[in-house]
């Protein structure tokens, strides 16, 4: 098997992590009807799933520590990948007894497992995404992994939002019973089980680093690792607050429910989408006009099939056609940044926290496409962070891609906090996006940083990408 079908094969498993994750904005203000909660209490959802992958890392040092070996050296990175599909697989059918036995505490645990699969996963397969090609230009062949994911978290919402309420429409019924989510995560269990089977005996190159390397602390001796872990922390943290707290937002503001959200749960993941295909185009090779012609379409493209998912289920899509004018803006963004890893850093996160305080100065559909355009900008920040924050760690990129896996715990904290301060009379839903705001200005500093501490190793990655083509 080739780099190129490697890279395609890999791509496939960015889908489920999607899938899932997006799900859980169904999930929540199900859990919070049936299970009488908080707004937050109901975001121990995202900490349960989030949290796994905070102390799937753990269990991946001190595995390593008492082997004294690096594990993934070790197995290689398919196999890791497809262990990480067997753990998954165990958390979705825990939601069986949980579901029949009425427990949120048994459901947060099956959600906390599945995380603890996907730590694994992620661990194994971005380095070896990476490993495919330049370095350079690993945030490229990350946006595409990143353009099959958000495939799954425009659909995840819809999908699961479909199995569990039983109707296409929006009168959904509510209160369905949470017996309902057995079904759905069944199959996915099955799924998970086939795709280990599998990556069991696919043919995808053996690639591991065979030096030995103590493991430890060592790696954090490089600061924009563990500045980087910061930014991992504030940007899946503002992705999933947004997206998580989007339900309260619109049964405040829209007096919807549960089982009426799905399209505006789809359209802020599939903002992630339109950004990630948009990115993904880097990794083919077009003529400079036909690249730019698809710069303009691609998102569009990606819009339509979010609005396509919401026709199917019934829904009258014509109030998120004014969503395209924030499209254009995001489009903008992409001939400005030119490709260049630290360019596209500062541009998007500043156009996400301007995008933040437009939802809190604003009302009515400006600011609810606002903070769903938050989508938009954090489309591409994962793989520029990710790709930045390993770059120059050498024999220590698995440990320090671990230590990057582990700070998607901020998928845990960050929505809690969010979820804590909407709770509060005087702050309620809609000042609380003061937290992704927070986040995306960390994200700016970041940016701004580590492109200083990468010259000063001798690294410059808008200068290198640039001389490998890049508009």
């Amino acid at each position: 098997m080739n780099n190129r079908t490697a890279l395609y094969t890999l791509m496939s498993v960015w889908f489920f992590w999607g899938f899932i994750a997006a799900s859980n904005g169904i999930l929540i203000p199900m859990f919070k009807e049936e299970f009488d909660l908080s707004q937050a209490q109901s975001q121990l959802v995202d900490f349960a799933f989030y949290a796994a992958y905070f102390v799937g890392s753990i269990l991946y040092f001190l595995v390593s520590a008492a082997m004294k070996v690096d594990i993934l050296n070790r197995i290689g990175y398919r196999q890791g990948i497809m262990y990480g599909f067997i753990i998954s697989a165990v958390g979705t059918l825990l939601f069986i007894p949980a579901a029949s036995l009425q427990s949120f505490p048994l459901l947060l645990g099956g959600l906390f497992v599945v995380g603890l699969g996907f730590s694994l996963q992620q661990t194994s397969t971005q380095p070896f995404m990476i490993a495919l090609g330049d370095p350079a230009t690993g945030a490229q062949r990350i946006n595409l992994g990143g353009a099959v994911n958000n495939l799954g978290t425009t659909i995840g919402p819809v999908l699961i939002s479909f199995v569990i309420f039983g109707s296409v429409g929006d009168s959904a019924p509510a209160g369905v019973g949470i017996e309902a989510v057995k079904m759905p995560f069944l199959v996915i269990g099955l799924i998970f089980l086939l795709f280990a089977v599998f990556f069991r005996f696919s043919k995808l190159p053996t690639i591991t680093n065979d030096e030995e390397v103590q493991i430890g602390i060592g790696v954090l001796k490089y600061p924009q690792l563990v500045l980087g872990m910061i930014a991992i922390f504030c940007y899946v943290g503002a992705e999933v607050t947004i997206g998580s707290n989007l339900g309260e937002y619109l049964k405040i503001t829209q007096n919807l429910d549960s089982s009426q959200i799905s399209e505006y749960i789809s359209l802020f993941w599939g903002s992630m989408m339109m950004g990630r295909w948009t990115a993904s185009l880097s990794n083919f090779k077009f003529e400079p006009g036909i690249k730019i012609l698809l710069t303009i379409l691609t998102p569009f493209l990606a819009f339509g099939v979010v609005l396509f998912v919401n026709i199917l289920r019934g829904s009258d899509v014509s109030p998120l056609y004014t969503y395209a004018a924030c499209i254009v803006v995001m489009i903008g963004a992409f001939f400005a940044a030119q490709e260049k890893p630290i360019r596209t850093m500062l541009l998007f996160s500043l156009l996400g926290g301007i995008a933040m305080v437009i939802g809190i100065l604003t009302t009515g559909k400006i600011a609810l496409f606002a903070f769903i355009s938050g989508g938009l900008f954090c489309s591409v920040l994962w793989p520029c962070i990710f790709s930045l924050a390993t770059a120059g760690l050498g024999k220590y990129t698995n440990q320090g891609s671990a230590y990057l896996i582990m700070m998607i715990l901020g998928g845990a904290v960050i929505p809690v906090i969010q979820g804590r301060l909407s709770d509060v009379p005087s702050i309620g839903i809609k000042l609380s996006y003061i937290v992704p705001l927070a986040c995306f200005a960390y994200l700016f500093f970041f940016g701004a940083r580590v492109k200083t501490i990468l010259k000063h190793q001798g690294l410059d990655f808008d200068r290198d990408v640039a001389m490998k083509g890049g508009h």
